[in-house]
């Protein structure tokens, strides 16, 4: 039976800013409880406001390991003024940019789960290119161009460890969603194609796979 949140975790969840549906988000906490048991640190790309960490921070806080999640904090292509996903509360007054930051450590503060995350401040692909540290789990959740996707899966999936996942969100394989889930898709294919990964489940739009075999 999967592994599944207290209550407690899940409220904090569901009371953070964010996108992720709740049936997305046990998919998640489910992979990230059976990633732990590799002993590694889980990563997420994309934390926004952390209502995904949150799943993420309480998987690795019960297995004794550490969560740790990659943004910039200026918010992605869709969540920009003007744009569907923009949300004018996390716009920083002072210089008129997103700043997400202060919001996700909100949302960690009040899960009681700031000890169990490291939180890293940048550009994905620039953080990538000096990781050195196998990962149990690797989730995919930042930007949709296929500039960003790919960058992440390049700069990222090399660090999942033999039998980690790899998780991608916003799958969405309708042309009609291209700008919104095309680019994690291609990625998705690109992965399942390499041959070094294999899919274990798939949950709306959120896909989970497990590497059996090395390169990306």
């Amino acid at each position: 039976m999967p592994a599944v949140p207290e209550p407690e975790i899940l409220a904090a969840f569901e009371a953070a800013k964010g996108f992720m549906p709740v049936e997305e988000g046990l998919a998640l906490y489910g992979a990230a409880v059976e990633a732990a048991r590799l002993g590694l640190p889980l990563l997420e790309v994309g934390t926004y406001c952390g209502r995904s960490t949150v799943l993420l921070a309480d998987a690795a806080r019960a297995a004794g390991v550490t969560a740790v999640t990659v943004d910039h904090h200026r918010g992605s292509e869709e969540q920009q003024p003007g744009w569907e996903y923009h949300d004018p509360s996390t716009v920083d007054p002072e210089i008129g940019l997103m700043d997400t930051l202060p919001a996700f450590r909100r949302t960690l503060h009040r899960a009681g789960l700031e000890e169990h995350v490291v939180a890293v401040v940048g550009r994905s692909p620039q953080i990538a290119a000096f990781w050195r540290t196998p990962l149990g789990l690797v989730f995919i959740d930042g930007g949709h161009t296929d500039e960003h996707a790919s960058g992440d899966y390049e700069g990222w999936a090399p660090h999942v460890a033999e039998g980690g996942l790899l998780l991608i969100h916003d799958v969405f394989p309708e042309p009609a969603d291209e700008f919104t889930g095309q680019a994690p898709y291609r990625v998705y294919l690109r992965a399942l194609a390499s041959g070094a990964f294999e899919e274990i489940s798939v949950t709306d739009s959120l896909r989970v796979l497990r590497r059996t075999g090395a390169g990306i």
